[in-house]
């Protein structure tokens, strides 16, 4: 059995804590990333799937670290199964709002523990675009990352 990790930064650093109410009508904690340690190494989805040293990427340490659960899968599963979803998760497939860093962490936790990540992340690309600054920044996002699944 391998500790499965959630490490949680936040990319604004406080600023959309600090500023979201002005700006969107309601308070925004963070711009979550999020990626997942298990067997010593941090995993995430930024150019491709990346791996690290845990708290060795460049975001440095992360704001939280959510214990998952544990997992029986061995590394060299893990590693077979990196490799099998590696084509969804590539640098032309990003998607800002649908196919990021969370939505990695998410499938990647379901397979190590059968848990989804924390609603909060998951949901908040759906909540940043519900918010009248979302709706605005909709059309430039898709422009840039093509449409949304997100109503």
């Amino acid at each position: 059995m391998a500790p499965v990790k959630l490490y949680i930064y936040d990319l604004s650093r406080g600023m959309a804590r600090a500023l979201s109410m002005g700006f969107t009508g309601r308070q925004i904690d963070g711009i979550w990333h999020t990626s997942v340690v298990v067997y010593g190494k941090e995993w995430y989805f930024g150019l491709g799937i990346l791996n690290d040293i845990p708290g060795g990427t460049l975001l440095g340490p992360p704001l939280e670290i959510i214990e998952m659960g544990e997992t029986e899968v061995p590394e060299d599963t893990i590693l077979e199964y990196i490799n099998e979803i590696r084509p969804d998760f590539t640098p032309d497939k990003y998607h800002l709002l649908d196919n990021n860093c969370n939505t990695f962490s998410n499938k990647f936790c379901e397979f190590l523990t059968g848990r989804n990540i924390p609603d909060y992340i998951i949901n908040f690309p759906a909540d940043f675009l519900s918010t009248p600054m979302g709706r605005q920044f909709r059309p430039m996002l898709e422009s840039m990352f093509g449409p949304s699944r997100h109503p």
